[in-house]
């Protein structure tokens, strides 16, 4: 078995945060979704798996994903092709709802235990996509402190090989609405961009 299979394995064994999550109103156990492989092309940082992807187990496996491949451009066969699509979110698990349904952050000890050795497995990938203000912070620090609507209108700072973008939730399409440039100007770059480092 290759260090990042036994990598991979090593995070979907994890249990770090079953308590946590046994403590949350969903009172559910840790499900991490580990999808990685060296060589992939594009490199997806988000968030955290949501319920249906923590009953599917595999990433973007619900209308996120949906909003997200047709930003990209990327079919579904592209996206689940570990050689060309890896995912990286802040947390490898379903972190839970609060007692209101809310979606609860992404407990910071998942990244903290796995985030380094996952990128040093990957080596250099040609596009980053940094997806919501958790992934965003992390991964650019100070470039980031101005949330993230003002992160993703400087696109063209981080871009072609890092294009920062919203949660692609459909709870987010009021955003869009209010952010007009980010459909006429920054999806026909990416798309381009996801395009050639695919070809």
């Amino acid at each position: 078995m290759t260090a990042p299979a036994r990598l991979s394995d090593e995070i979907a064994a994890c249990r770090l945060c079953a308590d946590r999550f046994a403590a949350t109103a969903t009172a559910h156990a840790p499900r991490p979704v580990p999808w990685f492989a060296p060589g992939a092309r594009i490199l997806l940082c988000g968030q955290a798996p949501g319920m249906r992807v923590h009953k599917a187990g595999k990433p973007f496996f619900d209308p996120s994903g949906d909003r997200l491949r047709a930003w990209t451009g990327i079919d579904m066969a592209t996206f689940y092709d570990l050689s060309r699509v890896a995912v990286l979110p802040m947390a490898f698990c379903f972190p839970g709802y609060d007692a209101k349904g809310a979606d609860l952050p992404p407990p910071r000890r998942c990244a903290d235990t796995w985030h380094a050795r996952v990128m040093a497995a990957l080596g250099e990938v040609p596009l980053t996509l940094l997806i919501g203000g958790y992934a965003q912070k992390w991964h650019l620090g100070a470039a980031a402190r101005g949330g993230v609507t003002a992160t993703v209108a400087d696109w063209r700072t981080h871009a072609p090989r890092v294009f920062p973008l919203p949660h692609p939730s459909w709870r987010n399409t009021a955003w869009l609405k209010r952010n007009p440039w980010f459909e006429a100007d920054l999806l026909p770059a990416l798309r381009a961009r996801v395009a050639r480092v695919l070809a």
